[in-house]
């Protein structure tokens, strides 16, 4: 039997900015994106903490060390600069296997970056 279950978390990560005028995705600097193991084009969820809004998306490689979290595209109404968000991504594993998993969290300070596991 095959289970989805947590797999990476970048936990209340800071908005940068939202563009509505984009083709669609969440861009995410790419030293969270290494902190989390999570890659470019996979999917994830967001939660907004500010407004309880939830939606998936995929994710766009931001530029290292910018500190980078941009809501493009759609997903751009349903955040505001400076809310604060949580980045899920799920992975499917064997039953067995899952039980002994441990995901990758983070915790990024206030300007998205010198990260805490």
């Amino acid at each position: 039997m095959q289970i989805e279950v947590l797999k990476s978390k970048i936990h209340r990560v800071k908005v940068t900015g939202a563009d509505l005028n984009y083709i669609g995705s969440i861009t995410i600097d790419a030293d969270l994106l290494e902190a989390a193991n999570m890659i470019e084009g996979e999917k994830v969820s967001i939660v907004n903490v500010n407004n309880g809004e939830r939606f998936e998306t995929y994710i766009i490689k931001g530029t290292k060390g910018s500190g980078e979290i941009t809501l493009n595209g759609p997903a751009a109404r349903r955040v505001q600069k400076d809310d604060i968000i949580i980045v899920i991504s799920y992975a499917l594993m064997d039953f067995e296997e899952a039980k002994t998993f441990k995901p990758w969290v983070i915790f990024p300070n206030e300007n998205n970056n010198s990260l805490k596991q």
